[in-house]
């Protein structure tokens, strides 16, 4: 009954201050009629949440602004196209169309499907068409397999490339290119063109 007052009726004004003990943490805002303590009391809640909302907008300005998708563990995306995002995080699992800046693969993820990328950093799996304009990166835990399209490669011990592999820079003399990619032991890797 003493929790109607403010919300369904109207108070004297004598009364908010004794009944109500929140209401004086509110101020002289207690001291007003009952349509300002309500007013107030939105108010006093409404402060809480803006905190949480607030972060979000201003990681945003850092310099430039970009798109980032981030697919967490144990979450799996299944049959999307996935376009004008700067930098894809799969750290689930994406089985997927993507046509974006950066993808980067966790040691937990998984890429199936096609992409067509400027830079691949792959620490899990990618399964699929792979096209990296600019640079593809296996790391010692990555595992790539399908048709691979790449600019430059790097590969780190470890880590594992099969498929369809071919180079996308055209070597003026023709034959054989150099994709400028070190193998396990460090020696110079050849694509033939």
């Amino acid at each position: 009954m003493a929790l109607q007052g403010p919300f369904f009726g109207k108070r004297e004004e004598p009364a908010p201050p004794t009944r109500n003990p929140a209401g004086s943490s509110l101020g002289s805002a207690s001291s007003l009629g009952s349509a300002s303590n309500s007013a107030s009391s939105l108010a006093a809640a409404t402060p809480l949440a803006a905190p949480a909302v607030a972060p979000a907008p201003s990681a945003a300005p850092s310099g430039e602004s970009s798109a980032r998708l981030t697919v967490g563990p144990n979450i799996k995306l299944k049959g999307v196209e996935i376009t004008d995002c700067d930098t894809v995080v799969v750290e689930g699992m994406v089985e997927a169309t993507m046509h974006s800046r950066v993808i980067e693969v966790a040691e937990s993820g998984v890429f199936k499907g096609d992409a067509e990328i400027d830079i691949a950093e792959v620490r899990g799996q990618f399964d699929g068409n792979l096209t990296a304009r600019q640079k593809l990166t296996i790391f010692s835990t990555g595992k790539v397999t399908g048709k691979i399209r790449y600019g430059k490669i790097v590969i780190e011990e470890g880590g594992e490339l099969s498929g369809d592999v071919t180079s996308n820079t055209t070597p003026a003399s023709g034959g054989t290119s150099t994709a400028g990619a070190k193998g396990a032991k460090g020696e110079q890797l050849a694509v033939g063109a």
